[in-house]
């Protein structure tokens, strides 16, 4: 069995780390992984042919030469091995977790703190078991910050992500009703969240925290932080902002106790006004200029169809269908109805991993997109699909019968919203609109 002391030296003579045969490159380390439907240690001899350096497995047969590295559980090793290279790192590690707007506060909290910082963040959504470990084990010498987003669906898990890499700061950007099923509801939720805060207390590390959210100042209160820093839009804080405009793109002014700027940001939806503030507050937190920060944050431009505002041929189109749940949808919503348009339409998805709950969400959604008065509403998906007879719009069980009715009756000259759960796979619909 290999120990992990002796693994690192491996890892430091080839410092990337690979889990999937697709995507070998040379001179890498090849972990196999195990799935629910696959087991990767069958894999090891074909990566190594493909140009990995060793590959790592957990079952003695396909242990076949020197270059393959026997342990007792690959996962465990790959987790293990993240924990010691971070070790090895005095860098400030800011881990980030929320029920909704994590990867985009991600990413402005990278396009700001990079205006003075080498930043690496998190790749995509690797916010799991399996991604952490492979973003820490992403952290080169030459990174001067890191941002590590986490994400969750039951209790315990972002306490065992904290063990991984370890963050020096945090920031949860809110709590809200996602992943129901896995937390136990709305109170399990606070409390797999709360999970960062109970790290940064026993580790004396600092939480940025949003004044103007009551469940996170009950949370960081009930955790009985002593490092905090504080934004929202009331004085008193080290960041107080004021949305100026978000029709469509934001505006916003913010402040310290001694200077006043004003900023803009290639986001659109009022909901974002407090994630853009979080970065302004970690920017200032760290040392950087109110002109570093402007420029940081004006110059992200979103391209993961989160609040995404892409102009087709026919209609503007509001992209935010990466993920979806009660709360995210809600504010989608409510955004829509605020924002100018003379046409407006919302074509909403499914929300996954709701559990018992389910049901009387996705009835909450419709009845809100109702009540809103917009002007052509379209529901897809098996839950929206029930309630057909019950509330305004039209309800289709699949996306691909709510494409054709899109070829049959086209949108044009529309603001659209186009939200749902990723599984609904809605970037199908954006081709029709």
């Amino acid at each position: 069995m290999v120990h992990i002391e002796k693994l690192y030296q491996y890892y430091l003579q080839h410092p990337i780390v690979c889990t999937d045969t697709r995507s070998i490159s040379t001179g890498c380390l090849f972990f196999a992984l195990k799935g629910e439907n696959f087991d990767a240690n069958v894999f090891a001899q074909q990566a190594l042919e493909q140009g990995a350096a060793f590959a790592i497995v957990d079952n003695e047969a396909y242990a076949t030469n020197e270059r393959c590295l026997l342990v007792n559980d690959v996962l465990t090793t790959l987790q293990d091995l993240a924990k010691h290279h971070r070790q090895q790192l005095q860098i400030p590690v800011i881990g980030l977790t929320g029920s909704n707007g994590k990867t985009t506060t991600k990413e402005l909290i990278r396009a700001v703190l990079a205006e003075k910082h080498a930043t690496f963040a998190t790749k995509g959504n690797l916010n799991n078991h399996i991604g952490v470990p492979l973003s820490i084990l992403s952290l080169t010498r030459e990174v001067e910050m890191a941002v590590i987003e986490m994400g969750a669906n039951h209790q315990g898990e972002i306490a065992m992500l904290c063990e991984i890499a370890q963050p020096t700061h945090g920031l949860i950007t809110n709590v809200g009703m996602a992943h129901l099923d896995g937390f136990g509801g709305f109170e399990g939720v606070k409390k797999g969240k709360a999970e960062l805060y109970a790290y940064l207390k026993k580790t004396h590390g600092f939480a940025f925290v949003n004044r103007n959210n009551p469940y996170l100042i009950e949370m960081s209160e009930r955790a009985e932080l002593n490092k905090i820093v504080y934004y929202g839009t009331e004085e008193g804080n080290s960041i107080t902002g004021k949305l100026l405009h978000s029709d469509p793109l934001i505006e916003l002014e913010w402040h310290t106790a001694s200077e006043s700027h004003q900023a803009k940001a290639n986001l659109t939806g009022t909901y974002n006004f407090e994630n853009i503030l979080a970065a302004i507050c970690i920017g200032h937190f760290f040392g950087l200029t109110a002109a570093q920060i402007n420029n940081g944050l004006a110059n992200y431009f979103p391209t993961n169809n989160r609040s995404q505002l892409t102009k087709t041929e026919n209609n503007t189109v509001i992209c935010d269908f990466y993920n979806a749940n009660p709360s995210s949808m809600s504010a989608a919503l409510h955004n829509l109805k605020a924002l100018s348009a003379q046409h407006k339409t919302a074509i909403i998805g499914d929300m996954f991993e709701l559990g018992e709950e389910s049901a009387e969400q996705h009835e909450k959604v419709a009845k809100l997109a109702s009540e809103l008065g917009i002007e052509q509403i379209v529901l897809i998906g098996k839950y929206f699909y029930a309630l057909k007879h019950d509330y305004n719009g039209q309800f289709f069980a699949t996306p691909q019968e709510a494409s054709a009715y899109l070829k049959a009756n086209p949108v044009k000259d529309n603001l659209v919203l186009l939200k749902g759960s990723r599984g609904m796979a809605l970037e199908q619909l954006l081709p029709l609109l």
